[in-house]
């Protein structure tokens, strides 16, 4: 089928323009003013027309607590965000840390169809810090990289093999940077609001310690080092160090981590949907993580979707698990630093899809030209509703947006020339 997208502005990295989009066999046959016969025709008047957004960071919980989300619910969250491409992490039930699970979770999503998931396998067997995982074989399987995220790789001597054979394999690691030993039992970040609230906190430190660890490995390596969520000032500031120095290493952001403080916390009464790891952190690690965006410091946004049901967030702050979904909310979040001029739109597509594109050499995603592949996030930035039941495909409702009027949003989404995704629908 034919598809013609038009009145819209297309958005790449490096350019905006008006122009209309013939979409045939899959891929972007034709770009330009002309219009275009085809069988269905998206009106994008007033719209913006983008790469399909990549999500270098999920959760789906698929295999072993489906109950949360699954590949099926995940994908479908993820259209619905204007994703089409997906890196699961490898903390599942049973860890993705062989090429069975690696291949089945590639053939369900396949099977599936409305996304490209792209498994992130473990970096050690069971997530157990000792042994690393097979890596040729699971690269073979469809694994892109490796992370133990959601615990910290604490030898030393592990993480160095995990680069050095991940390098071999034109691969990369994912640090989930975190020092264990500081962490004594934090559930928050510690400074005056965890004082305030009588809560446990975690020292910024912990992260820090962990992120200088791993560029020094990659300095060592010579290898590929992108860490995950980063979310202190501080850490910011080793990562700019380390890029001066020549040393091969990248990072991501999470939204809530440029949208939300400690504060938060405060404000809303102990709110276990504002809990999650790294912890949020104080307005002036905000600011910084904003300004590394607007600089080009930060490579990459990426949500940490984090699915929790209900029950298991209904609890003491304390005894409720970290993390939050957000696929759903990537582009109002995101959108919201457009119109706050720290980020351009340009910027923002670099973010979310161009950026990860070249880091996974997807070469026919992460922008639209003729011959590339047709995954297409068309975009209303104007567009307000309430983040509900109505509009929420994950499985697990643990955001604190949930409920909430939330400004812009993906309006189709379209995968490999098939529209996947269409709002109200």
């Amino acid at each position: 089928m034919k598809i013609s997208i038009i009145n819209g502005t297309i958005v790449n990295s490096d350019e905006k323009f008006k122009a209309n989009i013939l979409i045939e066999n899959g891929k972007i046959a034709k770009i330009g003013s002309e219009k275009f016969e085809a069988d269905k025709v998206i009106d994008a008047t007033n719209k913006l027309v983008m790469p399909g957004l990549i999500d270098m960071h999920v959760h789906f919980r698929d295999p072993g607590q489906e109950y949360k989300d699954d590949i099926i619910s995940g994908s479908q969250a993820a259209v619905a965000g204007g994703v089409t491409t997906c890196l699961c992490m490898a903390n599942t039930n049973p860890v993705n840390d062989n090429a069975s699970i690696t291949r089945a979770m590639i053939e369900k999503a396949k099977n599936c169809g409305l996304i490209d998931l792209l498994p992130i396998a473990a970096i050690s067997k069971g997530l157990g810090g000792n042994e690393i995982v097979e890596m040729g074989d699971l690269i073979e399987a469809g694994a892109v990289a490796f992370s133990d995220d959601g615990l910290p790789v604490t030898s030393s001597s592990v993480m160095r093999a995990a680069l050095e054979y991940s390098s071999m394999f034109n691969s990369f690691c994912i640090s989930h940077s975190e020092d264990c030993s500081l962490c004594r039992q934090g559930v928050m970040h510690e400074g005056k609001v965890s004082a305030i609230l009588g809560l446990r906190g975690m020292a910024r430190e912990k992260e820090e310690i962990a992120v200088s660890r791993d560029m020094l490995l990659a300095k060592l390596t010579k290898a590929h080092i992108h860490i995950a969520h980063v979310s202190s000032e501080y850490s910011l500031k080793i990562i700019e160090m380390g890029k001066k120095e020549g040393i091969n290493i990248t990072c991501e952001a999470t939204p809530h981590h440029f949208s939300f403080s400690d504060d938060e916390i405060l404000k809303n009464a102990y709110d276990t949907n504002f809990k999650m790891s790294p912890p949020l952190r104080e307005i002036s690690d905000v600011k910084a993580v904003r300004e590394a965006l607007k600089s080009g410091l930060i490579d990459i946004i990426a949500t940490d979707h984090a699915p929790h049901h209900t029950d298991e967030k209904i609890v003491e702050f304390d005894k409720a698990p970290f993390g939050i979904i957000g696929l759903q909310t990537l582009v109002p979040l995101t959108l919201k630093l457009v119109d706050e001029g720290v980020i351009s739109l340009e910027r923002m597509v670099e973010l979310t899809s161009t950026n990860a594109a070249k880091m996974l050499n997807l070469k026919d995603k992460g922008r639209l030209a003729e011959g590339m592949l047709a995954d297409i996030a068309v975009i209303d930035p104007e567009i307000e509703y309430v983040y509900d039941e109505k509009i929420n495909r994950s499985k697990s409702i643990n955001s604190p947006l949930f409920g909430k009027k939330l400004k812009g949003a993906a309006t189709t989404t379209i995968k490999s020339g098939k529209i996947v995704y269409e709002f109200g629908k």
